[in-house]
C-alpha cells in the first residue's frame, strides 16, 4: 500500500524454537525419605509453549529449566524411600526403585508446577540413574543379601513343616507304625534336621529303642 512506513529503531527480532528438547540431568547426591544417601539423575523432555512468558517472565528460560529440574529431583528423592525393607514404609507405599511410573508422574507434576511461569511444558520425565551412595552401598548390599537368606529360610522351614505333617498323617492313615508322643517328637526332630540342614546329614540308625538306647 502507498504511504509512509516507519520502523522502531529499538525493535529487535528473536527466534525461539518450539520443538521438544531433552535435558539430561547430572547425578545428584541426596537423601531419600529415610535419610539414606543416594545418587539420582533424571532426563526431562520439555518444550516452550508460551513464548511471551519464556522471554519476559524469566531471565533465561533454558537456565530455569535446568535449575528447576535439579530442585525438583532433589525434592522428589526426599519424598520417596529408595526401596522397601523390614523397617521401612507401609506395605504398598511406592518407592524410587519399585514404582518407576509413579515416581515419573510425580516428577512431571512437580516440574510443570515449577516451570509454568517460564511458559514451558514438560512432556516427560523419568529417572536415568538410581543407586545408593558409595559410602553405604556395601552395607546395603549385605542387608539385602541377609534379607534374601531369611526369606529363603522361611520358605524352607514352611515346606519342611508341611512335609513332616504329611509324613505323620500318612503313617497314621496307613497304619504303618504306631508312634507315641515321644517317638513322634524324635521323628519330627530328625525330619526337620534333614530337611532344613545346609549340608548333607548322615543318618543315625538306632539299633535299640528310644527307651533302652
Amino acid at each position: 500500500m502507498p504511504g509512509l512506513r516507519g520502523t522502531n529503531p529499538f525493535y529487535t527480532r528473536r527466534k525461539l524454537s518450539l520443538r521438544a528438547r531433552n535435558l539430561n540431568g547430572e547425578r545428584l547426591k541426596v537423601n531419600d525419605k529415610r535419610g539414606n544417601p543416594i545418587e539420582i539423575a533424571a532426563v526431562v523432555v520439555w518444550r516452550v509453549e508460551d513464548t511471551a512468558k519464556a522471554f519476559f517472565d524469566v531471565d533465561d528460560y533454558e537456565n530455569s529449566v535446568k535449575v528447576q529440574s535439579e530442585a525438583a529431583v532433589r525434592h522428589l528423592a526426599s519424598a520417596f524411600a529408595y526401596d522397601e525393607d523390614d523397617t521401612g514404609s507401609r506395605a504398598g507405599e511406592p518407592t524410587l526403585l519399585g514404582a518407576g511410573d509413579v515416581v515419573g508422574q510425580a516428577l512431571v507434576r512437580e516440574l510443570q508446577a515449577r516451570l509454568d511461569q517460564a511458559g514451558v511444558v514438560v512432556e516427560e520425565a523419568r529417572l536415568t540413574h538410581l543407586a545408593y551412595a558409595p559410602e553405604i552401598a556395601q552395607v546395603m548390599l549385605r542387608r539385602q543379601q541377609a534379607e534374601a537368606i531369611i526369606a529363603a529360610r522361611q520358605k524352607i522351614v514352611h515346606g519342611a513343616v508341611s512335609m513332616v505333617e504329611m509324613a505323620l498323617a500318612e503313617l497314621s492313615a496307613k497304619k504303618v507304625v504306631e508312634l507315641d508322643d515321644e517317638r513322634k517328637a524324635a521323628m519330627v526332630q530328625n525330619l526337620m534336621t534333614v530337611l532344613c540342614a545346609e549340608s548333607d546329614v548322615q543318618p543315625v540308625i538306632n539299633a535299640g529303642t528310644l527307651y533302652t538306647g
